[in-house]
């Protein structure tokens, strides 16, 4: 089976590494300048356990290729849309399209393509770019749960396609509120770390307990309101990891806001805020945190202009 993974950054790197370690036939999809440097010095991914460069087989958009079995889409929700539609020429009917991405936005474009059939998936990486564009997974963290939307069974033959060492292989029969479990903690930390621009540690040192647990009840009563209550497994996250004392952690959304990069603030707040609004649940703590993101793009904005 054929796999093309869209995008060869921290995510698409990690996984497309450790399928092709494992003897998968994997392409990466990627752009005309990060092809050229692909091509010419390999792929370099750096893990806890190695540092090794792997020669890869690489495409453009502008390329031809026949479909592939599987298409793995491991792109930033900035460049989403760019991303299908640069690997839609390579999804036949019988291609499994398979996005790894925080929210819920990008299953409802998935879903709607015309061909290809569409499955939920998330991941769990520690993991960036070097300033050499190399992969860098940090721990050995590196989970993947997959499941159809309907329920069904995922085929045998992509799990084993899919089982390869150093990947965590889980297969959820309810995907959809998997999604919904990491997407609110995921806002719920965007929220907390981006209103305060601050790490955990220093927020909660800073008196900002009862505000940090506040973000934690939006984000689950929207969830809680779309159908998917939080799991215990997910309030526990949540509390754990932005409750800790002394806890340096932030999130990527805050990390991406304070580098004044892209960030994915509409994909991963915007898009929950608007599901609250056709839902009747009040957000606060969110709207504020919106409005404080919004505020700053449209200074560098107006600075560049």
């Amino acid at each position: 089976m054929r796999i093309l993974v869209v995008g060869a950054g921290a995510t698409g790197g990690a996984f497309g590494a450790r399928l092709q370690e494992a003897g998968r036939d994997v392409t990466f999809l990627v752009r005309p300048k990060r092809a050229g440097k692909l091509r010419r010095d390999g792929l370099r991914f750096i893990s806890p356990e190695d540092d090794r460069t792997l020669p890869v087989h690489v495409l453009t958009a502008d390329e031809d290729a026949d479909p592939f079995d599987l298409v793995i889409i491991a792109v930033k929700a900035t460049g989403l849309e760019t991303a299908l539609q640069d690997a839609t020429p390579f999804i036949g009917s019988g291609t499994t399209v398979l996005p790894f991405l925080n929210g819920m936005r990008h299953v409802d474009l998935i879903r709607a393509l015309p061909v290809g059939v569409p499955l939920g998936g998330l991941v769990k990486i520690v993991a960036t770019l070097d300033g050499e564009d190399s992969v860098v997974q940090m721990t050995s963290l590196a989970t993947m749960t997959i499941g159809t939307f309907d329920g069904a069974p995922v085929p045998e033959a992509l799990l084993d396609l899919l089982r390869v060492p150093g990947v965590d292989l889980t297969e959820s029969g309810n995907v959809l509120h998997a999604l919904w479990d990491k997407w609110a903690f995921i806002a719920a930390a965007g929220v907390v770390t981006c209103l305060f621009r601050n790490s955990v540690g220093n927020i909660l040192e800073a008196g900002g307990r009862d505000h940090i647990q506040a973000a934690i009840a939006e984000t689950e009563a929207v969830a809680r309101a779309a159908g998917y209550p939080t799991t215990d497994a997910g309030h526990q996250q949540s509390v754990g990891l932005l409750m800790e004392p002394g806890s340096a952690f932030t999130s990527s959304l805050y990390r991406d806001v304070a580098a004044g990069n892209a960030t994915e603030s509409e994909h991963i707040l915007g898009d929950l805020q608007a599901r609250a609004r056709r839902l009747a649940v009040d957000t606060p703590l969110l709207d504020v945190t919106l409005v404080q993101i919004r505020a700053g793009e449209l200074k560098v904005h107006d600075a560049g202009a």
